[in-house]
């Protein structure tokens, strides 16, 4: 597993400095043979630096957006040492152990290999996706969670009793209106209408009370 270095480019969603130092930021050594950047401007740092092909492996923390946003794509051939990364967040809740780690059509097995192996060292539990807007996770509930909240609207069921139900049925641990409620519905409207923008697909157009909630969470920055 090469070494790696870390550098910060605004606040991070994976790592967010509120929080105590996760063991991934800890190891890191100034001299790395890999550069991670993380931050919410990490893409912008990563065009900024220059030279990436003098390290063993780049990791750009993403958003919603396409690792290729960063390192432009050539034909469906790019790929590189460079590779994209988010721990996975809902909302306000604290970040999980799980990296949704990105790589391009013709990335290096050894690059996504030192990188997952980079990750799962300090604990972390990684799994490889392609390169597309929203990763594996937000890509899969987003729908979800957006038909829960039309439901409600439409008063197939109490928000407590659909909740209920999933839980049940289903085994989930938590019902989505509930997991919303608890971690931030404003939040889900931006990465749902993040991918509705970038997918066009009815699905993901946030739900009308993901909207009501963004708009009074934009009143109340006022």
């Amino acid at each position: 597993m090469s070494n790696y270095r870390v550098v910060s480019a605004g606040e991070s969603r994976s790592f967010p400095t509120a929080d105590p130092s996760h063991a991934f930021v800890e190891a890191a050594h100034a001299s790395g043979e890999a550069l991670v950047i993380i931050g919410g401007d990490a893409g912008q740092a990563f065009r900024q630096a220059g030279e990436p092909g003098r390290y063993a492996f780049v990791a750009i923390e993403l958003g919603t957006e396409c690792l290729g946003a960063h390192t432009g794509e050539s034909r469906g051939l790019e790929g590189s040492n460079v590779v994209g990364f988010a721990r996975y967040r809902l909302g306000d809740a604290a970040p999980s152990n799980l990296i949704e780690l990105v790589r391009q059509p013709a990335t290096p097995d050894a690059v996504a290999q030192a990188a997952r192996a980079a990750f799962e060292a300090a604990g972390l539990i990684v799994a490889v996706c392609n390169d597309f807007p929203g990763r594996i996770v937000d890509r899969l509930i987003r729908p979800y969670f957006n038909a829960a909240l039309r439901r409600l609207d439409e008063k197939l069921a109490t928000a407590d009793d659909l909740d209920k139900t999933l839980c049940l049925g289903l085994g989930y641990p938590e019902g989505p209106i509930s997991l919303l409620e608890r971690t931030g519905l404003a939040h889900h409207h931006d990465v749902s209408e993040a991918l509705y923008q970038a997918l066009g697909q009815e699905p993901y157009a946030p739900a009308r009370r993901a909207q009501v909630a963004k708009q009074r969470s934009l009143r109340d920055v006022r």
